[in-house]
Protein backbone atom coordinates (compact mmCIF):
# COMPACT_ATOMS: atom_id res chain seq x y z
CA UNK A 1 0.00 0.00 0.00
CA UNK A 2 1.23 3.47 -0.82
CA UNK A 3 -0.02 6.82 0.39
CA UNK A 4 -0.37 9.55 -2.20
CA UNK A 5 0.98 12.57 -0.33
CA UNK A 6 -0.22 14.88 -3.10
CA UNK A 7 -3.80 13.88 -2.26
CA UNK A 8 -3.33 14.24 1.51
CA UNK A 9 -6.09 16.50 2.84
CA UNK A 10 -5.58 17.38 6.50
CA UNK A 11 -8.13 20.21 6.49
CA UNK A 12 -10.88 18.12 4.93
CA UNK A 13 -9.98 15.24 7.25
CA UNK A 14 -10.26 17.57 10.24
CA UNK A 15 -13.65 18.82 9.07
CA UNK A 16 -14.79 15.22 8.54
CA UNK A 17 -13.69 14.36 12.07
CA UNK A 18 -15.64 17.32 13.44
CA UNK A 19 -18.74 16.18 11.56
CA UNK A 20 -18.38 12.62 12.91
CA UNK A 21 -18.01 13.99 16.44
CA UNK A 22 -21.00 16.28 15.99
CA UNK A 23 -23.16 13.43 14.65
CA UNK A 24 -22.15 11.16 17.54
CA UNK A 25 -22.86 13.93 20.05
CA UNK A 26 -26.25 14.77 18.55
CA UNK A 27 -27.29 11.11 18.58
CA UNK A 28 -26.21 10.74 22.20
CA UNK A 29 -27.82 14.01 23.35
CA UNK A 30 -31.14 13.65 21.53
CA UNK A 31 -31.62 9.87 21.41
CA UNK A 32 -29.42 8.67 24.25
CA UNK A 33 -27.75 6.24 21.83
CA UNK A 34 -24.16 5.46 20.95
CA UNK A 35 -23.15 5.95 17.30
CA UNK A 36 -21.57 2.53 16.86
CA UNK A 37 -22.42 1.27 13.40
CA UNK A 38 -22.55 -2.42 14.31
CA UNK A 39 -24.95 -1.68 17.18
CA UNK A 40 -27.13 0.51 15.01
CA UNK A 41 -27.32 -2.12 12.27
CA UNK A 42 -27.76 -4.97 14.76
CA UNK A 43 -30.62 -3.13 16.45
CA UNK A 44 -32.26 -2.58 13.09
CA UNK A 45 -32.14 -6.30 12.36
CA UNK A 46 -33.71 -7.22 15.70
CA UNK A 47 -37.44 -7.65 16.22
CA UNK A 48 -37.74 -4.41 18.20
CA UNK A 49 -39.59 -1.77 16.16
CA UNK A 50 -39.72 1.25 18.48
CA UNK A 51 -36.44 2.79 17.36
CA UNK A 52 -36.19 1.79 13.73
CA UNK A 53 -36.71 5.30 12.30
CA UNK A 54 -33.53 6.86 13.66
CA UNK A 55 -31.52 3.72 12.83
CA UNK A 56 -32.70 3.79 9.21
CA UNK A 57 -32.06 7.54 8.98
CA UNK A 58 -28.52 7.13 10.37
CA UNK A 59 -27.64 4.29 8.01
CA UNK A 60 -29.19 6.10 5.02
CA UNK A 61 -27.04 9.10 5.90
CA UNK A 62 -23.94 6.89 5.73
CA UNK A 63 -24.93 5.57 2.32
CA UNK A 64 -26.24 8.82 0.82
CA UNK A 65 -23.60 11.26 2.08
CA UNK A 66 -20.95 10.25 -0.49
CA UNK A 67 -23.55 10.77 -3.20
CA UNK A 68 -24.25 14.27 -1.94
CA UNK A 69 -20.50 14.94 -1.70
CA UNK A 70 -20.11 13.80 -5.31
CA UNK A 71 -22.47 16.59 -6.41
CA UNK A 72 -19.83 19.14 -5.38
CA UNK A 73 -16.49 17.35 -5.72
CA UNK A 74 -15.32 14.14 -7.37
CA UNK A 75 -15.07 11.16 -5.07
CA UNK A 76 -11.56 9.89 -4.43
CA UNK A 77 -10.65 6.88 -6.52
CA UNK A 78 -10.25 3.54 -4.82
CA UNK A 79 -8.85 0.25 -5.95
CA UNK A 80 -9.44 -3.13 -4.33
CA UNK A 81 -6.69 -5.61 -5.09
CA UNK A 82 -8.23 -8.80 -3.75
CA UNK A 83 -10.91 -11.33 -4.60
CA UNK A 84 -14.55 -11.40 -3.54
CA UNK A 85 -14.10 -14.50 -1.36
CA UNK A 86 -11.43 -12.70 0.67
CA UNK A 87 -13.62 -9.61 0.98
CA UNK A 88 -16.56 -11.75 2.17
CA UNK A 89 -14.43 -13.64 4.72
CA UNK A 90 -12.94 -10.35 5.95
CA UNK A 91 -16.43 -8.86 6.37
CA UNK A 92 -17.61 -11.90 8.30
CA UNK A 93 -14.56 -11.74 10.57
CA UNK A 94 -15.21 -8.06 11.24
CA UNK A 95 -18.83 -8.85 12.11
CA UNK A 96 -17.72 -11.65 14.43
CA UNK A 97 -15.17 -9.34 16.05
CA UNK A 98 -17.78 -6.67 16.72
CA UNK A 99 -19.92 -9.25 18.51
CA UNK A 100 -17.03 -10.52 20.64
CA UNK A 101 -15.77 -6.98 21.27
CA UNK A 102 -19.22 -5.67 22.21
CA UNK A 103 -19.00 -3.02 19.53
CA UNK A 104 -17.08 -1.75 16.56
CA UNK A 105 -14.23 0.70 16.15
CA UNK A 106 -16.60 3.63 15.69
CA UNK A 107 -18.55 2.79 18.83
CA UNK A 108 -15.52 2.22 21.02
CA UNK A 109 -13.03 4.62 19.40
CA UNK A 110 -15.24 7.63 18.80
CA UNK A 111 -18.02 7.31 21.34
CA UNK A 112 -16.55 5.15 24.09
CA UNK A 113 -13.30 7.08 24.42
CA UNK A 114 -15.15 10.39 24.53
CA UNK A 115 -17.21 9.02 27.44
CA UNK A 116 -13.96 7.91 29.17
CA UNK A 117 -15.04 4.25 29.06
CA UNK A 118 -12.28 1.93 30.29
CA UNK A 119 -13.75 -0.94 28.24
CA UNK A 120 -13.57 1.21 25.12
CA UNK A 121 -10.00 2.25 25.90
CA UNK A 122 -8.96 -1.41 26.12
CA UNK A 123 -10.95 -2.35 23.00
CA UNK A 124 -9.48 0.53 20.98
CA UNK A 125 -5.99 -0.41 22.14
CA UNK A 126 -6.58 -3.99 20.99
CA UNK A 127 -7.98 -2.79 17.63
CA UNK A 128 -5.01 -0.53 17.02
CA UNK A 129 -2.45 -3.12 18.10
CA UNK A 130 -4.03 -5.72 15.81
CA UNK A 131 -3.98 -3.20 12.95
CA UNK A 132 -0.30 -2.34 13.52
CA UNK A 133 0.67 -6.02 13.67
CA UNK A 134 -1.35 -6.80 10.55
CA UNK A 135 0.27 -3.96 8.58
CA UNK A 136 3.71 -5.04 9.80
CA UNK A 137 3.08 -8.70 8.87
CA UNK A 138 1.70 -7.79 5.46
CA UNK A 139 4.74 -5.60 4.81
CA UNK A 140 7.04 -8.44 5.85
CA UNK A 141 5.23 -10.87 3.54
CA UNK A 142 5.06 -8.58 0.51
Amino acid sequence: MTIDTLQFTPLLSFIGGLLIGAAASILLLFCGRIAGISGILGGLLSLQTSDRAWRIAFLLGLVLSPMVYALFRPLPSSEINTSWPIIIVAGLLVGLGTRYGSGCTSGHGVCGLSRLSLRSLVATGVFMTAAFVTVWLMGAIA
